[in-house]
């Protein structure tokens, strides 16, 4: 295997999906535990990657979701009630987002109704 060049790997770390952090790293990151963590992986909000080692890797897209969780578990929501809340927001945002971008007119259309 080829060493990565110094472009390519920090193409990655700049890549919201790839799997950069450590599981301690990732908790010390948004002030909550390794356990925090484990919890919502297995309340199946998040699923980590593993290394080759088996250890957990997560991706920066991943420490925004756990970060959310972390706000609502912190005001007292319980951990599975937040959980449901922040997949129920994450869809929310993806189903406007879709919406705007089927509204908007195609480029050369006419308004022929």
């Amino acid at each position: 295997m080829t060493p990565e060049s110094p472009s390519h790997a920090t193409d990655r770390l700049d890549d919201d999906d790839y799997p950069a952090y450590t599981m301690g790293r990732a908790a010390e990151m948004i002030g909550a535990t390794p356990g925090f963590l484990r919890a919502i992986g297995e309340a199946r909000l998040i699923t980590p990657l593993r290394s080759e080692g088996g250890h957990r890797r997560y991706s920066r897209y991943q420490l925004r979701i756990a970060a959310r969780a972390r706000e609502l578990v912190d005001g007292g929501t319980p951990i599975d009630a937040a959980c449901r809340i922040v997949i129920l927001e994450d869809q929310l945002e993806e189903a406007l987002r879709l919406n705007e971008t089927l509204r908007r007119p195609t480029a050369g259309g006419g308004a022929d109704s």
